[in-house]
């Protein structure tokens, strides 16, 4: 069964099939078996402690689960890591991989759970994201997490919602957090500049304001923000690279720090499938991340 899984990512990378097809067939039913569990099948969990479902707030949704190193000694950077999927589909369990990856480079991990479409429109997501930093900041010493420094990471539509957060901070202050000082923010493949819209199922979700530039992270862009990574590869034809260069580019232009990276031959699922070791070789992913972190990170004692 794995060696049919690594045949359909073969199929997959050199150019068969992108995007959103190539994200549905592998996260397609194969004999009964779902392929991310098989991918997910492959990681080991050694040397982390799992925590799950702790809840963030009152909404069924709004749980999340902690990857805490068994080595973090009350000074780990901590990343809250938001999955993608369209603002529509997704679960944390999904991600093992992407969270234990993150947390082998000595973070302590948060992946959330979010309301999605159509149980919320904008900014509903935004507002999950933002109670879930709140709560990972006001509890994550218990697991020796260090609130200085924390970092947002996301994918696609987790890419949307932690590069969002980092911008505006209406989001933070409507949690209770006004004066959050984030140590960073990374986004893989993520939308931040992508009017007009052209899909039905995303202008169901976005068109619900009257002024759509506010549904644009770029619209936010301020020379003050965190820093940000923006990763992303030059064969993604979900959302292309020029949301990534746009952004950076804006953030530079205002004097702020923004760093960009674009992997040929990468495509829209790919920046996070290269988190996994199986894949790792494709694009330098989970090593750009560690070296933002470790740049960023607190160095307070």
């Amino acid at each position: 069964m794995f060696d049919r899984f690594q045949a359909y990512w073969r199929f997959y990378n050199v150019g068969a099939v992108r995007g959103v097809a190539a994200f549905g067939l592998l996260l397609t039913s194969l004999a009964g078996c779902m392929p991310v569990d098989l991918l997910n099948a492959t990681i080991s969990t050694r040397g982390l402690t799992v925590y799950r479902d702790i809840a963030y707030g009152t909404d069924p949704k709004q749980k999340l689960d902690i990857y805490a190193p068994k080595s973090a000694a009350g000074n780990a950077p901590v990343i809250v890591f938001f999955y993608g999927g369209a603002w529509q589909t997704g679960d944390k369990k999904e991600y093992l991989f992407a969270a234990q990856a993150l947390a082998a480079q000595g973070a302590i991990v948060v992946v959330p759970n979010y309301r999605l479409y159509p149980q919320v429109t904008f900014p509903g997501f935004l507002e999950d994201g933002a109670a879930a930093t709140a709560w990972t900041l006001a509890n994550i010493r218990k697991w020796g997490g260090d609130p200085m420094s924390l970092f947002l990471v996301g994918h696609s539509a987790g890419a949307y919602i932690s590069v969002m957060l980092a911008l505006n901070r209406e989001y933070f202050a409507a949690a209770g957090i006004p004066d959050v000082k984030l140590a960073g923010a990374v986004g893989l493949s993520g939308p931040y500049d992508f009017l007009p819209l052209t899909r039905a199922d995303v202008k169901a979700i976005f068109e619900v304001v009257p002024e759509m530039a506010v549904t644009q992270p770029i619209h936010y862009a301020r020379p003050d923000a965190p820093p940000l990574l923006l990763l992303t590869g030059d064969n993604d034809d979900t959302v292309y690279p020029r949301n990534t260069e746009h952004l950076a580019d804006r953030i530079r232009a205002l004097g702020g720090q923004a760093e960009d990276r674009i992997y040929s031959g990468v495509t829209h699922v790919g920046t996070v499938l290269a988190l996994t070791p199986l894949f790792r070789d494709r694009a330098p992913v989970l090593a750009d991340i560690a070296a933002f972190v470790a740049k960023h990170r607190s160095t307070a004692e």
